[in-house]
Order: structure tokens, then C-alpha cells, then sequence
């Protein structure tokens, strides 16, 4: 994923040394003591309290609710105290150069700047300068200070509570939580921000170590996302300009308001495999149903979604986690799909491409949809008999015989003399299992123990996108919508404390690193 330069990509708010920036509180001396005089007379000012009359009035609730709002200011001078006591230990550095090899040989103490954590606090450093060139500040990279004046903690915050509900949650989750008032617009920049590394971290973590004799199975598939205008690609925008509709206030059959765009998901897993037989699939008595053996089961899942990537790209993706863990292609490969055209295409494309051989399943319970759809053209509405027809030729099929029974239901259509509008389930059917034939083939699946449903894929796309994405009246931009579908997916994969602190080790490197000679943060002796 290429993560857009926005407003994060700019130098950290510094103000002039004695100037502090507008709006910050000015931070306090340190004390001849240890620095921490006005944090220690908070707290003792807490204790006062809590042994007072009015503390011993009230109910734990209301002790709870009081104390969770001193301990902020508590914690905020704690920290204020700290960056001032920084301030006065940090020493002089020598050899301070840039990315070019510029040397800072002027250093000039009590340069500030904001950050907001338990509250607003300023940080005062040196600068380290040079006329006509931008000021650098070592200091900074030993806070990890991020550009903007947000801290790393309610970045996270908001990458949390923006994954799991609308960001107007989000906003009131993170008041709650810290007593910070943010707009919804820069929780939204925030959570952009936190998933950049969402790629580059799954390239570099080691692989789960699957057995030899595991399956690998690989599963994609797409789900549309309600987005804003200038977010659609340009043909659904194009189609979205020219759509009318018949009525004013609601669409008639067969309108569409061409507002959707695709986010792709897929998925990688190992399986360990488990034979079984048509039965299993579709026991008929309680004795069988009983005994019927259950299918493989996921191991070592992992999601990705992307809605600014296409098809081709998220099937590219899959292929290489698949790698990444199978690198020799000794194991069994399997895709499991729904039977769309473009997604099996780009399997065989990138299978050909990486010379592995995938043995490409359309999931069964999407071949019983339409052996359905046929049964309704031939049977009433409600015939139990139509249960036992479709049972019949679902087990035909799960044998082997996927041509057998389109020829069979086209001839009952026939015998049955339906009119062509009456007989066009009948027809889909028929010709999406003769389309279809080569990757029907449930024996070997069945008989190899492959999983031959995509309940993962179809789960994740309800978990990824439809449970957050889908929500009324949502409209989506580019940006925030696949940073939601990159942390809802690292949750998904329970990766996401080991993405934060990879994220926070590149934002070290991108924010601080990358502006000093070789990548080096210069240090004191």
C-alpha cells in the first residue's frame, strides 16, 4: 500500500527559544531538587482530598469518576516535569550534521514545541542551526516525537477505537479515555498515519511455521464500499454522472446509484487436511449427520484488504505471503473462490508467473445456490420434494458429475415444456456448472481432505468491510477507508501490538533518522 503525503509529512511545530506557541502551557522551572515539585504537590494535593470530609461522602462510583479525572492533570505534570528536567540534563552534542553532510556547529537551548498527551505539554531542546538551512534537533528523536503535535499513544487510541466503530465513536472513545477534545477530521489523519506500515510489516515478520504435510489454501474475494464522489474509479464515476433515476425520492428495480467501489480481501492459512465423502457433505439421516466428519479446520490465518488496490494486485499479495511461508513450493497449494471469472484468472496468471501449481476450487455452497435456483423452476414455491431433487443432484455433483446434471435438469426443463423466462434458472445453472466443470472436482478435493468451502473469505469480507464500512450513511474517501481495512485486518491477524512497535521503530527511522548524515541520530559521548 502507497500511503498519500498529507499533512503528517512536515517538520515538528517548533516555536523561538522563550516563545511558546500559542494556545501551550509554559513549562515550569525544575526545582533545585529532583524537577518533580509541581507533580509531587498534585499528588499530594489528591491525597488531601481523598482524606477529607467531602472524599469520605461519597460512593465509590463518584470516587471512581473524580479521581479518573485528577489522575489526567497528574500524570500530564508528571510528564511536563520529566521533558523539563530533559530539558536541563540534555548536553551540548558535537558532529551534528545532515542528510548532506552540513554540519550544525551553532546549538541554541530552549527551543519549544507542543505535544498533547494527558493534556498539553511543552518540550524544550536544543537546536541545533545553521543560517539558510532548517534547524535539527536530536533531542527529538531520543522522545521519538512525531511531526504532529498528537502524541504516539492517542495515534494509537485512534487507530483502535476508528477500527472498531464510525470515528464520531472514535472522537467520544478518545474523551473518555484521555480527556482530549479531537475533531473527527484529525482522528481520521491520525488513523491514516498509524496504518502507513501496514506492507512493509508483513514483508519483514517471519512466517508461521506450517507442517509439510499442511495445505495451503488461498481465498479472495471483493465486497463494495459506499465511497465519495472523487473516490470511485473512473468508470463507476463516469456511470454515476450519467445515471437517472425514474423516481425522485427512491430507486425502481434494476437502478443502481454507482456509488460503490470494491475493497478486495484476501486470505492465507494453512489446513491440515482431513478426507471425508459426499456423506459428510451432506448427510441425510441423524445416524450419518452423527458421524459425519467435520472439515479441516484454519490455522495460522491471515487477512489483507485493500480498496485502493485492484484484483490483481490483492492476488499478488496472497501469492506472497503464501511464499513467504512455502518458499520451495514443496506443499499443497489450493485457491478456494466463488466462481468469479477475473479472480480465478489472476490465480492462474500468478501462478503460471511464480511456476506453482494451484489447484483452483469454487467454494460448494455457492453451487448449491444455484442447483436451488433451478429447483424453484421446476417445483412449486415450499415442495418439500424440491429438498430431496436438490440433495440428489448436489451429491451427483459432489461425485464427479457436474456435466451429468446440467444435461439432466436441461432435459427436465424441456420434458416440463417451460417458456424461456420460466426455465432461465434452470439455464444458469446449467451453464455455470459446464463453465465451471474444471474446478469442480469435489472427489479429489474430498478425497485429499482440501476444504471445499469459503467460509474464511466470506468472513472476512463481513469483518473487514461490511461490519465497519457498510455503516449507514457512511461515505468513504480513499485514505480512511484502507487505513480502516488495513487495522481492522492486523486485528483480525492478532498482529497488531507487533505492528505498533514496528511502526513506531519507522516512524524513528522516517521522522528523525532520515534527517542526519547516514541515517545516524547523533549522540552524546
Amino acid at each position: 500500500m502507497t500511503m498519500r503525503r498529507n499533512a503528517f509529512d512536515r517538520d515538528p511545530v517548533d516555536t523561538e527559544p522563550g516563545e511558546p506557541e500559542p494556545g501551550e502551557p509554559e513549562p515550569g522551572e525544575p526545582d533545585s531538587g529532583d524537577g518533580f515539585s509541581r507533580s509531587r504537590d498534585r499528588f499530594e494535593t489528591v491525597l488531601a482530598w481523598l482524606g477529607g470530609e467531602e472524599a469520605g461522602g461519597l460512593t465509590h462510583g463518584e470516587l471512581e469518576t473524580r479521581l479518573s479525572e485528577d489522575h489526567r492533570e497528574l500524570f500530564r505534570l508528571l510528564v511536563q516535569d520529566h521533558l523539563d528536567l530533559r530539558a536541563l540534563r540534555e548536553a551540548r552534542l558535537t558532529g551534528v550534521r545532515d542528510t548532506d553532510g552540513e554540519d550544525r556547529s551553532s546549538a541554541e537551548p530552549g527551543h519549544k514545541r507542543g505535544l498533547t498527551i494527558f493534556g498539553e505539554v511543552v518540550v524544550q531542546r536544543m537546536a541545533y542551526r545553521r543560517r539558510g538551512l532548517r534547524n535539527l534537533y536530536p533531542a527529538d528523536a531520543g522522545l521519538n516525537l512525531p511531526t504532529e503535535k498528537h502524541s504516539h499513544g492517542l495515534r494509537r487510541l485512534a487507530a483502535i477505537e476508528a477500527s472498531r466503530g464510525s470515528f464520531d465513536d472514535a472522537v467520544a472513545a478518545i474523551e473518555r479515555s484521555t480527556g482530549q477534545q479531537l475533531g473527527k477530521r484529525q482522528v481520521e489523519d491520525l488513523t491514516a498515519r498509524a496504518a502507513v506500515d501496514f506492507d512493509t510489516f508483513y514483508t519483514t515478520r517471519r512466517p508461521p511455521q506450517g507442517l509439510a504435510s499442511d495445505v495451503l489454501v488461498l481465498s479472495c474475494d471483493g465486497k463494495g464500499v459506499v465511497m465519495r464522489p472523487d473516490a470511485l474509479r473512473a468508470a463507476t464515476r463516469r456511470a454515476a454522472t450519467r445515471t437517472t433515476t425514474k423516481l425522485a425520492t427512491r430507486l425502481s428495480k434494476g437502478e443502481k446509484r454507482n456509488r460503490k467501489r470494491i475493497a478486495e480481501v484476501g486470505a492465507v492459512y494453512d489446513a491440515t487436511p482431513v478426507p471425508r465423502t459426499p456423506v459428510d457433505i451432506l448427510p441425510t439421516t441423524d445416524a450419518e449427520r452423527r458421524a459425519a466428519t467435520p472439515g479441516p479446520r484454519a490455522r495460522d490465518k491471515w487477512l489483507t484488504a485493500s480498496v485502493v488496490d485492484d484484483a490483481a494486485t490483492v492476488v499478488a499479495q496472497i501469492f506472497d505471503e503464501a511464499e513467504r511461508r512455502n518458499p520451495d513450493h514443496a506443499r499443497t497449494w489450493i485457491a478456494l473462490v466463488d466462481g468469479n471469472n477475473h479472480q480465478i484468472d489472476r490465480i492462474h496468471a500468478e501462478a503460471r508467473t511464480r511456476n506453482v501449481p494451484v489447484a483452483i476450487i469454487i467454494d460448494f455452497v455457492h453451487v448449491l445456490e444455484y442447483i436451488w435456483k433451478a429447483a424453484w423452476c421446476l417445483h412449486t414455491e415450499g415442495d418439500p420434494t424440491a429438498e430431496a431433487w436438490v440433495r440428489r443432484h448436489a451429491g451427483t455433483i459432489l461425485n464427479g458429475g457436474a456435466t451429468r446434471v446440467a444435461s439432466t435438469i436441461r432435459r427436465a426443463a424441456t420434458r416440463a415444456r417451460l417458456a424461456p423466462a420460466k426455465r432461465a434458472g434452470v439455464d444458469t445453472c446449467a451453464t455455470y456448472l459446464t463453465n465451471k466443470r474444471d474446478h469442480l472436482d469435489y472427489p479429489t478435493a474430498l478425497e485429499q481432505g482440501w476444504p471445499i468451502a469459503t467460509g474464511i473469505i466470506e468472513g472476512a469480507c463481513r469483518h473487514l468491510v461490511k461490519d465497519r464500512l457498510d455503516l449507514t450513511g457512511a461515505r468513504w474517501g480513499l485514505d480512511g477507508a484502507e487505513a480502516i481495512l488495513k487495522l481492522r485486518a492486523l486485528h483480525s491477524n492478532g498482529d497488531f501490538d507487533a505492528y505498533w512497535h514496528y511502526h513506531l521503530t519507522r516512524e524513528r527511522e522516517r521522522v528523525h533518522a532520515s534527517r542526519y548524515h547516514n541515517n545516524a541520530i547523533p549522540q552524546a559521548a
